[in-house]
């Protein structure tokens, strides 16, 4: 960035700002990232929760996909498409104990709060000297992510059978919430992260016939489980 200040880890908290529908917030910090908490937005979401949230008499403004939106590295991929809602298709494929995992979902069926929220990050354990030494995760505790060393969860038990894939979508929300308003289309995702995810979001609004800005008068979303919203074929290698 060339002016103004630049802020890391955003995208827990702005997923958690879509996944319940807030659309006009003033979020303030004090240092140069967000705290990662527990590695989910969970917390979150729990301290918007009993904040409580007010509908403003306003439509809501969506961008509303018109054609397709495509990013490939390889064999990674991740692409926008026109469709009703916020569907979500996202596939990871990870070295044991991860695997392959898949879900599928719609982010308007209103159960962000207990299908996603809770979905920690991840990191191996073989990578941390590294990272640190890159003067990253300095605050990193096994108490803020998923540790996976030796082929195994080291500091289980997984909040989900396929915990990993969810936090992907989670981080997917949240880097999409970039492109400044909630998308309505459909968005699937092979292998991707956070890169691609914000590839995705400057190709997209750099191709203006690609999109509209549309609105909605509703509700702000129905906090409590809803059956619509579902894990599809989830598989661990």
């Amino acid at each position: 960035m060339r002016q103004g200040v630049l802020i890391s880890t955003t995208e827990h908290l702005l997923s958690a700002l879509i996944g319940l529908g807030v659309d006009n917030v003033i979020v303030e910090v004090d240092n140069l990232e967000v705290p990662i908490l527990d590695g989910s937005a969970h917390p979150y979401v729990q301290a918007i929760n009993a904040t409580g949230l007010k509908r403003q008499r306003r439509k809501r403004e969506y961008l509303r996909i018109l054609k397709a939106v495509e990013v490939r590295e390889g064999s990674k991929f991740i692409g926008v498409y026109p469709g009703e809602g916020y569907s979500i298709d996202y596939t990871i494929d990870f070295p044991s104990p991860i695997g392959h995992e898949t879900f599928s979902g719609d982010l308007e069926a209103g159960d962000y709060t207990r299908l996603i929220a809770p979905a920690r990050t991840f990191g191996f354990r073989e990578d941390e000297p590294m990272l640190r030494d890159m003067g990253l995760i300095r605050g990193a505790t096994d108490q803020c992510a998923i540790i996976i060393g030796n082929g195994e969860v080291q500091n289980g038990p997984l909040r989900f059978t396929d915990e990993f894939v969810r936090h992907k979508v989670l981080d997917l929300i949240g880097d999409l919430a970039l492109a400044g308003r909630r998308i309505w289309g459909r968005v699937v995702a092979e292998r991707a992260g956070h890169a691609m995810h914000t590839a995705l979001v400057q190709r997209l609004l750099r191709d203006r016939s690609a999109w509209e800005l549309a609105h909605r008068y509703e509700e702000v979303p129905d906090p409590k489980p809803h059956p619509t919203l579902t894990t599809l074929h989830p598989s661990h290698a």
